[in-house]
């Protein structure tokens, strides 16, 4: 998979994404727009495409530094808790601050999001059996944990309607004035950037890195960081997206290989034209109604998923 030939996928993917939808909007009719189709395209559409390509990138950005940090392949802000925290997190918010500000909301999400991120990686240390499918499983287990905690107290608050409609993935409801949060990734992935090989090194193991004069536990930490405030700025905007950095820097490794700084550019292509071909997919099957992006990226995410565990066993 070469540079060009993604970007000519998300190009093309762009734009077949802003001529889909209930009001009928062709290429034809962007030289003679009414008011009412320009109000569609700059009020709807194109921050929900902006919405699809900043999620896409940043979720599977996420990963790749994840799965370096914690040298396994099969660990995610999915598989780690990190999007079952920030979820806790926005109960919270819900509970107790009730009419604060996303910007408030957000900070809290981040702090539950970090704190349950950072458990995760002290179970890591802990868990002597480092399987590659058992440190996942682990990390499942303790985001079920947190999930049914954040359950059980929206039920006893009766936000249990609220919180699932509002945090499952979903693209419909992103509007201009609605998703503008989420430029706050786009600063975290240009440090992400710069720390690239910092990241590849600390992923080679903490006697390694010290060796080399580094500060392992810092350079872990401000990419915790990274993760932690992403994935809670996509959760808050447009919901929980599953197995997307789980499986984007798998399939870009397989050809590209563990140097974090050269996979980054096709980890954050190759997450966009899978998250935007995932959105026309759910818009198109069932049109006029549409299914949620989380359902059409846990479905697909999930049997990608499944191939990715039988092909390394396969090769054991």
């Amino acid at each position: 998979m070469k540079k060009r030939y993604l970007f000519t996928a998300l190009v093309i993917l762009s734009v077949t994404s802003l001529f889909i939808g209930v009001k009928n909007i062709t290429p034809l009719d962007i030289f003679n727009l009414s008011e009412d189709q320009l109000e569609i395209l700059f009020v709807s559409r194109f921050p929900r495409l902006i919405s699809i390509i900043i999620a896409g990138v940043s979720m599977s950005i996420c990963g790749l530094i994840m799965q370096q940090l914690s040298r396994n392949k099969f660990v995610s802000p999915t598989t780690a808790g990190t999007m079952d925290s920030a979820r806790l997190g926005i109960l919270v918010s819900l509970m107790l601050f009730t009419s604060a500000s996303p910007i408030v909301k957000m900070l809290i999400a981040f702090v539950f999001a970090l704190l349950g991120t950072f458990i995760f990686m002290k179970i890591l240390d802990k868990v002597k059996y480092k399987d590659a499918i058992f440190i996942p499983l682990v990390g499942l287990m303790f985001g079920n944990i947190i999930g049914s905690i954040t359950t059980f107290f929206a039920y006893k608050n009766d936000l249990i309607q609220n919180m699932s409609s509002w945090l499952q993935g979903n693209f419909s409801m992103i509007l201009q004035g609605r998703y503008e949060l989420l430029y706050i990734s786009i600063p975290l992935l240009i440090i992400a950037y710069f720390y690239a090989n910092k990241f590849t090194i600390a992923g080679m193991g903490e006697e390694f890195s010290t060796n080399l004069g580094m500060n392992h536990k810092k350079i872990v930490n401000i990419g915790l960081v990274i993760v932690a405030l992403v994935t809670t700025v996509v959760v808050l905007t447009v919901g929980m997206i599953p197995f997307l950095g789980l499986i984007i820097p798998n399939i870009v490794t397989m050809y590209q290989g563990d140097n974090l700084k050269k996979s980054l550019s096709h980890t954050a292509l190759l997450g966009a034209v899978f998250v935007l071909f995932c959105d026309i997919l759910g818009r198109v099957i069932i049109y006029p109604y549409e299914i949620a992006i989380g359902v059409t990226v846990g479905v697909i995410g999930s049997g990608i998923f499944l191939y990715l565990i039988m092909r390394r066993k396969a090769y054991e």
